[in-house]
């Protein structure tokens, strides 16, 4: 009989173990640590008692959901949806009861915070042939978007970093707030993209993933963030860039591609530099990535599906 309940931080070990199988099996590779993932059960916005879902046989955890919201920069929410359900106990329905209840959760979320903005329920559909794309489609869910996850191998070969007309700099606490203004200036025109407020940038600036040693600031004269490269860690032999950006007002002056480089030249004992990239991005991101030596690596997608009005 299966028992459903909510994550606790009792059920981190669990969760991870889980978590990791998932990523071996659905071949996301996406690895976490315990302690990556307690810290997701304290993030701003994040209630574990209303916004996740453990599923439970005996004392083995079998499936796990999780809810975010973000509201993008043109007025529209998106209710992030994700989880899993062990391999060995998929085919059983599960997996459509946690989405009827996330879903549920959503319009909830909806109704009490953004109540008439237009919304919609956003999943990863995974690498091509993953087993949870049929069954989001038969949902009524489509594909929105293609993600390229693109590396760069790291050799012993020297990384040149090109002169431009700003300071490259590793961040420090004092950055946080002017790159957290950068972020939302640059990302104002990406598809998808929401503003961040201050609580949320803390936790993404705060947690234990970050490398800012291996990251990368763009100075202007002023002190100001002009552009970006922020970089974590989840497996030893990856450095992964979680954001890059350039404000509009800097764009074309190749700070990106130099940042980028400059991140890439500190990634010494890592076996490779690795991110994703929006794959119709409108500035043209996937051509920086690859002028900087990084080459496509798998494809994702993601699925969304629209919410009913609310009133």
């Amino acid at each position: 009989m299966t028992i459903w309940s909510h994550l606790h931080a009792a059920d981190v070990p669990a969760w991870t173990e889980l978590t990791n199988l998932l990523a071996r099996v659905d071949r996301t590779e996406e690895f976490y640590d315990a302690e990556d993932l307690a810290e997701e059960l304290s993030e701003h916005g994040f209630t574990a008692e209303r916004d996740s879902w453990a599923l439970w046989e005996g004392d083995q955890l079998v499936g796990y959901g999780q809810l975010r919201v973000r509201e993008s920069h043109d007025g529209e929410v998106k209710i992030y949806l994700a989880g899993g359900i062990h391999p060995d106990y998929r085919r059983r329905g599960l997996g459509q009861q946690l989405m009827d209840q996330m879903e549920a959760r959503g319009v909830e979320v909806a109704q009490e915070r953004h109540r008439g903005a237009p919304a919609v329920w956003a999943v990863s559909g995974g690498v091509e042939g993953a087993s949870v794309r049929p069954m989001l489609e038969r949902r009524g869910y489509a594909i929105v978007r293609y993600w390229n996850e693109m590396k760069r191998w790291v050799t012993d070969e020297p990384v040149t970093v090109p002169e431009v007309d700003a300071v490259l700099i590793s961040p420090t606490d004092e950055h946080q707030e002017a790159t957290r203004l950068a972020h939302n200036e640059a990302f104002r025109d990406h598809w998808g993209a929401g503003p961040r407020s201050v609580a949320e940038w803390s936790d993404t600036w705060t947690a234990r993933s970050n490398r800012m040693p291996l990251s990368t600031l763009a100075l202007g004269a002023d002190g100001s963030v002009l552009a970006y490269v922020l970089v974590g860690q989840w497996v030893p032999e990856e450095a992964y860039i979680n954001l890059v950006g350039t404000v509009p007002t800097a764009r074309g002056r190749g700070l990106a591609h130099a940042a980028l480089l400059r991140t890439v030249s500190l990634a010494h004992g890592y076996d490779y530099v690795a991110l994703d990239v929006d794959s119709a991005s409108l500035t043209g991101a996937t051509r920086l990535y690859e002028k900087a030596g990084f080459a496509q690596a798998k494809v994702t997608c993601s699925y969304h599906r629209a919410l009913p009005a609310i009133p």
